[in-house]
């Protein structure tokens, strides 16, 4: 009789990778995601922090003088009325889309190597949300009737315009936030109650009762765990059109106009696709130094990696096939405003912008093609600031250069930013890295209950080994003494 004998590797191709190294048990997960919350404060922790908070001192400073001043300080102009302010906006909103997409629809789709990613990538999304409503706030220029965009009576009798897209700017974005704010709160609840019972156990007694507080009184119970699931899931289907939703949305602030460059209706898809490029990027960006910084390697695995690589090869490649396709709508349109919009970007005052556009979004992704490449953090880190740097070059490219050349040479004009300008947008990652940094400090960066569920432990027919292995997931994480 012949035995035949498959071997475990992640190099078999009909074999799946794990998505815990090591061989780790609950505990050791545990143990590992909540180190960060109870070890000492490390000095390199304070050093980031402390410039993050510098940074951020930096962006309250500078919108202290524009308030004070005028946006004057800015490089805005005629006919560049819209200059950096909104390039930062739609920037920081595609950054918070890998979030949504990562919890919600990859949940939908049960793909179980999102666990180890979502919980960090949700709270980047609420940050960058944050950072990117500061710019429609302070580019109004009278800040303090910034509530006049609001449809609710004031001293003016004056109402918003329903039919303006920046007003739907305004739904979209709130709504956009508070549901990604619910939905990572309530996917932290069973871990902030592990993170209190363990906080009781080791003597933090203020920790402990904060924790509480946020845990709402979860103790693991089959009734919690029922009701958790459920409004999880109903989270995610609301979170889902989100995704599609709000950057379509904030693409009819240019797509609604009647501006050569701007009158297209790719924007919506080709907005939607940038931004979850964009979004991966950065959650490359975050996620690389902290896997490294916090010891996570073997629960954020090459693996996850691999998979996010796959996905910035995906996009980029839809996003440089939409940039080919303006082109041709442009020739195809027989409109000779439009023709002369899109040359102008590639060869007018500004080529510089939009060729380093082109190869970081389209080139450099490229190299994902090679497994080798996937799979190497230091590649991937590098690739990731150029995804960055290339999306925020796209917004710069389709909001200043379609102003500086419209319908008439004689309105034409050029921008150039001043220091208050780039000042402030450096400022808008001071706040974005002091919240991530504070989140990374005190809360857990990876949603264990999720992790151990795709462990093979987790499956009752796994065999046993004793010990934690033993014990079901939802009974050992509710007695949060691992």
């Amino acid at each position: 009789m012949t035995t035949i004998t498959v071997i475990d590797e992640p190099e078999n191709p009909l074999v799946r990778a794990p998505l815990v190294e090591g061989n780790k048990t609950f505990a050791d997960v545990t143990d590992l995601v909540a180190r960060p919350a109870e070890r000492k404060t490390t000095r390199a922790w304070y050093l980031g922090f402390g410039i993050s908070v510098a940074i951020l001192l930096n962006l309250i400073a500078m919108i202290g003088y524009l308030v004070a001043v005028g946006i004057g300080v800015w490089g805005n102009n005629i006919p560049v009325g819209w200059g950096w302010p909104i390039v930062n906006f739609v920037f920081w909103i595609g950054i918070g889309h890998a979030g949504t997409l990562i919890s919600a629809i990859l949940c939908l789709f049960r793909q179980k190597w999102r666990t180890s990613i979502n919980r960090a990538s949700e709270a980047m999304t609420i940050f960058a949300v944050m950072a990117a409503g500061i710019f429609p706030a302070i580019h109004v220029g009278r800040i303090w009737v910034i509530y006049w965009v609001f449809p609710v009576p004031n001293q003016m009798s004056l109402w918003p315009n329903f039919k303006s897209p920046l007003l739907w700017d305004v739904f979209a974005v709130s709504t956009y936030f508070t549901v990604s704010a619910l939905f990572w709160f309530v996917g932290l609840i069973p871990d902030l109650a592990t993170f209190r019972d363990r906080a009781w156990q080791q003597g933090r007694k203020i920790a402990a009762r904060l924790y509480g507080f946020f845990a709402l009184g979860w103790h693991g119970s089959n009734r919690h765990w029922i009701n958790y699931e459920k409004a999880y899931l109903i989270l995610a289907g609301l979170s889902t059109p989100l995704v599609l939703s709000v950057h379509s949305i904030v693409s009819f602030d240019f797509a609604v106009s009647l501006l050569p460059g701007w009158h297209t209706t790719i924007f919506p898809p080709y907005f939607v696709a940038g931004a979850i490029f964009s979004g991966f990027g950065m959650v490359l960006t975050l996620m690389i130094p902290a896997r490294s910084w916090l010891g996570l390697q073997s629960l954020i695995t090459l693996n996850h990696l691999d998979n996010i690589a796959k996905i910035l090869l995906l996009t980029g490649t839809m996003v440089g096939d939409a940039y080919g396709m303006e082109f041709f709508i442009a020739w195809y349109s027989g409109s000779e405003y439009e023709q002369f919009a899109f040359v102008n970007r590639a060869f007018g005052p500004y080529w510089w912008a939009y060729w380093i556009m082109v190869s970081c979004n389209v080139i450099s992704p490229q190299l994902f093609w090679v497994r080798k490449l996937r799979r190497s953090p230091v590649v991937l880190f590098v690739v990731s600031i150029f995804v960055n740097i290339g999306m925020w070059f796209e917004r710069f490219v389709i909001a200043c250069t379609s102003l500086t050349r419209d319908f008439m040479p004689s309105s034409w004009g050029n921008f150039s930013p001043t220091i208050i300008d780039f000042l402030t947008y450096l400022g808008s990652f001071g706040l974005f890295f002091t919240c991530f940094l504070l989140f990374a400090r005190w809360l857990p960066v990876i949603a264990i209950n999720e992790v151990k569920n795709v462990m093979p432990d987790a499956n009752p027919h796994h065999g046993g080994h004793g010990g934690h292995h033993d014990k079901p997931h939802h009974e050992a994480h509710a007695m949060g003494a691992h």
